[in-house]
């Protein structure tokens, strides 16, 4: 049976400034945001900050999203350097927003997935929030997935609450669609229906390959795939994916899309150039988001894009393309700044909402997104 989450919301905890940090499969390095919350009235932005990872950490968290030996400890050191890091990011968004540790009420940190399995009830995000309330000063909310997945759900993706808060309209179905490490999109239906899952891959698979053949962390700026051209026999194999045809709830990391589940897929297709290559991966992450919100949303009348792969305009134009293809045509694919949110704090920004939905004692899951038995608050506070 689902328990109801009692109103023993903490006095005043809906209002005040908040600190939200994210660090997605990309892990690229930390974005922040400082945020006022308000009850009634939308969030305003005090402040923004990112914080780039050194090439040891990013090395050492790829390391640790396979089995290998020493784990434990090696889990634990990344995550005291991760909690410096975002200690680093606070500080500045502290500098930047002219708000001291006394006047921030929480910070909202989502950690850094190195495993995610919910069929096996668990989900991982390395951290160390006690040592980040230690370096700041400041109440830290973490472990935000563990909750739902402990509900029956798959922890995932979190953010469709936030998203209908901030972006849903009483006039239109809109789907935003985050393009991190991970594809995800929320629809957000004019009836107040919230439906949110994973699509497949996006960044991860895109920057591992600019990485291979470009020696850069990603492709700025698609320049790379625009050189190429679609595979269309590569294609149809990485399409050849049991996930991309699931039903939600789903959700996906890089458990399944990995540098050796590509490999795989171009066994074959050795002599496919690596602009190609990089090309076919673009179609594929678009022709996943089109296909699904074909399926789960034709009657939206614009797609709103944030993510690391809203800057890339070669994929913004794919998923355009995906989707006229699907027979959902006409509908714009713009960047969340379109409904007044930057596209590189809405994560960062959700992770806030969630901390102060936690220390509200309100429900942040959606548990039709999820899968879970019911609302749950979540999210595990570390007082300063």
């Amino acid at each position: 049976m689902a328990r109801r989450t009692e109103a023993v919301a903490t006095e005043g905890a809906a209002n005040g400034v908040y600190f939200g940090l994210m660090s997605g499969t990309s892990m690229d390095g930390v974005d922040g945001v400082a945020v006022q919350f308000m009850a009634g009235q939308p969030p305003v932005v005090l402040g923004e900050a990112h914080v780039g990872f050194s090439e040891g950490l990013r090395e050492a968290l790829f390391a640790l999203q396979a089995p290998g030996e020493n784990e434990l400890e090696r889990e634990a050191l990344a995550a005291n350097a991760l909690a410096t890091r975002y200690a680093v990011c606070c500080h500045e968004l502290a500098s930047m927003s002219g708000q001291s540790a006394a006047k921030v009420r929480a910070i909202g940190v989502h950690g850094q997935t190195v495993r995610h399995r919910p069929e096996k009830g668990y989900t991982r995000q390395i951290n160390n929030p006690a040592l980040l309330a230690e370096m700041t000063n400041i109440d830290i909310v973490a472990d935000f997935r563990s909750r739902d997945v402990a509900a029956g759900g798959q922890g995932a993706p979190l953010v469709p609450a936030f998203h209908a808060t901030i972006f849903g309209s009483k006039n239109e179905t809109r789907v935003v669609c985050n393009l991190g490490g991970i594809s995800n999109i929320t629809v957000l239906s004019a009836d107040g229906g919230v439906y949110g899952f994973d699509c497949g891959p996006a960044n991860a698979l895109l920057d591992e390959w600019a990485y291979r053949h470009l020696n850069r962390p990603f492709d700025e700026g698609g320049h790379f795939a625009s050189q190429g051209q679609v595979h269309r026999p590569l294609l149809n194999a990485l399409l050849d994916e049991p996930f991309f045809e699931q039903r939600p709830p789903k959700s996906t990391g890089r458990d399944l899309f990995n540098p050796a589940w590509l490999d795989a897929k171009l066994v074959g297709f050795e002599q496919v150039s690596p602009a190609d290559v990089q090309a076919t991966l673009v179609s594929l992450t678009a022709i996943t988001i089109a296909r699904e919100i074909e399926r789960h949303a034709s009657d939206c009348r614009a797609v709103y894009v944030c993510g690391g792969g809203a800057r890339n305009p070669v994929l913004m134009n794919a998923i355009q393309q995906a989707l006229a293809e699907t027979g959902v045509s006409g509908v714009p694919v713009m960047t969340t700044d379109a409904l007044g949110v930057p596209p590189q704090q809405v994560e960062a920004l959700a992770f806030a909402w969630l901390a102060m939905r936690c220390m509200a004692r309100e429900a942040g899951n959606v548990a039709a997104v999820t899968g879970a038995a019911g609302e749950r608050v979540l999210g595990a506070i570390y007082p300063r």
